[in-house]
């Protein structure tokens, strides 16, 4: 499909647009407890839901990422408006809990998914000179979503109920994805008054990204980062109350900090590696991880110490997820990077999925923690190992082979 959009400012609009509405996933424990009250479901259960919905997040970024290499992100990213609306509409019909794991889980899911690659790589194309600031931007939105939807859905709701809060959402997000992608293409050669057209030298495919060592190494970095902050978000409430020794009320007040922090750290950050280079700010960031959790994993918290924890996770986890796909891009080229990273990030799936079950098997929060402060540890120091692959490196041995 020929663009027709050929102002840069235009396609950043469509692309926070796309990813505000998107990122309003991350406002699923607002259903939790009416979800339970209606339908009389257990609270794990329910909670299940969100799990299953970021499995099929991350795995359909396997597919829209190559998909939108091929036929544009435009189309993949309408693609993804539609699942995402229609998952929420129809999950206002779910009376059991499989119709809900189906609609929202796996439909809206892979909505998500298909959306959520598509601005990233398609901003780094239109802004080769602040490529980190400008996916902080973009995955700010996305972090965002969540907190500016907060009161829209929390009035709907407590007026319309749960189930029809699902059906006006869903033609809300639709509505609002289908127009943000529109505004999505790739920089034509001859817009070059606003973008100079680079020929990348170093664009690997994805079969050559994993001949390479340094993917390995930054699909484990990317893991270890990740997990703090996943398990922080999903926990906060617990930690307040567990280990500060907070009353549920205030310690609640940690979901609108994490919020602020974790949108802040994307573009902050992101812009910050931009002037630093990635990988200085990828260990800074494991720095900061490994001593908030060796804080909450060895120290009694109190109001102060609690929240500035937290805040530090936030930050970080925020700058990770802005940082990396910048990483993926300036290693192995802008021309096959909607499915190479989509092929990285399933390392924040693996995370999603990891960080519960340590959880479970160390029986307590510190001692998980801890288990997280060393693994960031290992991460800040395997930045020391990451090098600028070569293609030509890899041709050869295959050539060799």
């Amino acid at each position: 499909m020929k663009s027709k959009v050929n102002n840069r400012w235009l396609v950043l609009f469509g692309a926070i647009l796309l990813q505000i509405c998107m990122g309003a996933i991350y406002s699923w424990s607002l259903f939790n407890q009416p979800l339970m009250d209606k339908f009389g479901w257990d609270k794990s259960a329910v909670v299940l839901t969100f799990s299953i919905a970021i499995f099929f997040f991350a795995l359909s970024t396997l597919i829209s990422g190559r998909l939108q290499d091929k036929k544009g992100p435009r189309l993949v990213a309408t693609i993804g408006g539609l699942l995402y609306g229609a998952g929420l509409m129809l999950s206002s019909q779910a009376t059991t809990l499989p119709m809900l794991y189906l609609s929202y889980g796996v439909l809206a899911g892979s909505g998500v998914g298909f959306a959520y690659v598509c601005p990233i790589s398609t901003l780094a194309k239109w802004f080769p000179k602040k490529k980190g600031l400008i996916t902080g931007i973009a995955v700010g939105a996305f972090g965002g979503g969540s907190l500016i939807f907060k009161s829209v859905i929390q009035s709907l709701i407590a007026s319309v109920g749960v189930s029809s809060t699902f059906f006006y959402l869903g033609v809300i997000f639709m509505a609002m994805g289908i127009i943000g992608a529109q505004f999505l293409a790739v920089p034509e050669a001859s817009a070059t008054n606003q973008v100079k057209a680079v020929a990348s030298t170093n664009d690997f495919s994805m079969k050559q990204m994993i001949k390479t060592k340094e993917f390995y190494l930054i699909f484990i970095m990317f893991l270890f980062g990740c997990m703090s902050g996943l398990l922080v978000i999903g926990l906060a409430k617990d930690i307040g109350v567990q280990l500060a020794g907070l009353s549920p009320v205030v310690a609640a007040n940690a979901v609108s900090l994490i919020a602020l922090f974790n949108a802040g750290g994307r573009i902050i950050l992101g812009g910050l590696s931009d002037k630093l280079g990635r990988i200085k700010v990828i260990f800074i960031m494991f720095v900061v991880t490994a001593v908030s959790m060796l804080i909450m994993s060895m120290v009694a918290l109190n109001y102060f110490l609690f929240f500035a924890c937290l805040a530090g996770i936030a930050f970080t986890y925020g700058g990770f997820l802005a940082v990396f796909p910048t990483l993926t891009g300036e290693f192995y080229g802008s021309k096959n990077v909607g499915a190479n990273y989509g092929i990285v990030y399933q390392a924040y799936g693996i995370a999603a999925l990891v960080g519960p079950v340590i959880v479970a098997s160390l029986g307590g929060l510190k001692p998980t923690f801890m288990v997280a402060a060393v693994l960031a540890v290992i991460g800040g120091a395997m930045t020391f190992m990451v090098k600028t692959p070569s293609l030509e490196s890899v041709i050869k041995k295959d050539n060799v082979a």
